[in-house]
């Protein structure tokens, strides 16, 4: 399994982070950060594609994982990146098998952080790229 998955998303760039935070904050996730990262290469006088990285989850799901292992809280808050290549949008975030057994998550809880990537994958159209 890979560490992480890259979907590309059939919407513009901009559009994709609206799309995105939309569909995550209806499933009832909070959106705790958007980091531009493009715009903070910029104030330091570097270039780079357009690349933003939002940092969501949702305590009711997450705090019984981090009491369960509470070094898996490096983990959390979840983050999808959404990036722009070659005038493609891409989306990349961990899936929740890639977390299992992480900071000793004991066996079979990263599934609960698994429902984030069909909203994900909704959210941007989106099919593997």
């Amino acid at each position: 399994m890979t560490d992480t998955k890259t979907l590309r998303s059939v919407h513009s760039f901009q559009d994709t982070i609206t799309h995105l935070q939309s569909a995550l904050q209806a499933k009832g996730f909070v959106i705790f950060a958007i980091i531009d990262q493009q715009k903070a290469a910029r104030a330091v006088g570097l270039d780079m594609p357009p690349t933003t990285l939002l940092i969501y989850g949702n305590p009711k799901g997450g705090t019984p994982l981090m009491l369960a292992a509470p070094d898996f809280a490096l983990e959390l808050p979840l983050k999808v990146l959404v990036r722009e290549e070659s005038g493609k949008v891409l989306v990349v975030f961990t899936p929740a098998a890639a977390l299992e057994g992480r900071h000793g998550l004991p066996a079979g809880l990263a599934s609960k952080l698994a429902g984030a990537e069909a909203v994900i994958a909704a959210g941007v159209g989106a099919g593997s790229n």
